[in-house]
């Protein structure tokens, strides 16, 4: 049976996995005995669940533009309890009271991370700290001083209070740490805390309603796995597109730079990033000029090899 068409596979992650484990798993079942390039956007711990967005063969190239999409959490905090990893799997490092709270305080208070505010990553995090991941360095107890940064929240829902569990559904941007957040909140809230559990619910368009299970990636037969994977065309469903005639398409394809007139279709000026179709097939993602006109040559950020597309 052939390899699946480039693409992106989307995994309902189970607890206690990695995402490069599941990765791992993705690719020994896809490959075949042959190299079979595999990743993903936007990295689970272990202790969540939820929707990864796995890329296949030239899906990775995607990486940064589905990364950059809004995100959905189902959270769950612990309070009176924190850990040096802000979750289940941490060391407990302090132990407080948690004082008499309503549910309509609790909203209040989670009310004010919304929009965009400052966050420092956890320690505990893929984040790079003097040339390596701050995990590692945390791991071997090294000091890990990491920069407040800028991210945004959406919007915090408060589905259920039951002290000392706050259950939350959380909407942001790319970039968040959902353990901050909660780490933060309990904090404000008169204790600390640490997250009982956390599930993500969407990545950008996806919803883990339409993806498969982690758990029967190898015990799955490969066409079950295949039927899931969604092309390249239909990956970023969110960005606007132009169709390419198959000649212009094989001159792009060969390094030809075309003016944007060339392209015969205007776009919009709230798009930044735009798809070029040739046929079925994605042929490249541009980058629009700005302060161009329209007039300048195009700036491909990505082009797509046909051969790899079957």
């Amino acid at each position: 049976m052939k390899r699946p068409d480039d693409g992106i596979l989307l995994v309902d992650k189970e607890e206690g996995e990695t995402s490069h484990g599941v990765v791992k798993k993705v690719r020994s079942a896809l490959r075949q005995g042959k190299r079979y390039k595999v990743g993903h956007a936007g990295t689970l711990d272990p202790f969540a669940t939820g929707l990864l967005v796995v890329l296949l063969g030239q899906g990775t190239k995607l990486s940064r533009f589905i990364m950059a999409g809004e995100k959905e959490y189902l959270a769950t905090l612990e309070l009176g309890v924190e850990t040096d990893t802000l979750d289940p799997t941490g060391t407990v490092t302090a132990i407080r009271e948690v004082p008499e709270l309503s549910p309509d305080h609790i909203r209040e208070t989670a009310r004010r991370y919304e929009g965009r505010i400052r966050q420092t990553p956890p320690a505990y995090s893929a984040v790079k700290h003097q040339g390596l991941r701050a995990y590692a360095l945390a791991r071997k107890g090294l000091p890990v001083n990491l920069k407040e940064r800028t991210v945004t929240v959406h919007s915090i829902s408060i589905d259920s209070v039951d002290l000392p569990y706050i259950a939350m559904r959380i909407r942001c941007g790319g970039g968040t740490y959902i353990r901050s957040l909660a780490a933060d909140l309990a904090r404000d809230l008169g204790s600390v805390g640490r997250l009982k559990t956390l599930r993500r619910l969407k990545s950008g368009p996806f919803d883990v309603a339409g993806a498969i299970s982690s758990g029967d990636i190898l015990s799955e037969s490969l066409v079950s796995v295949l039927e899931k994977g969604i092309p390249l065309r239909n990956a970023l469903p969110e960005m606007g597109e132009i169709e390419v005639n198959a000649m212009l398409a094989e001159k792009i394809r060969q390094g030809y730079q075309p003016g944007w007139d060339e392209l015969a279709q205007a776009i919009s000026d709230q798009e930044r990033f735009i798809k070029l179709i040739s046929g079925d097939k994605l042929l490249a993602i541009a980058k629009k000029n700005d302060g161009e006109g329209g007039h300048g040559k195009v700036k491909f950020e990505r082009v797509f090899k046909l051969k790899a597309q079957s």
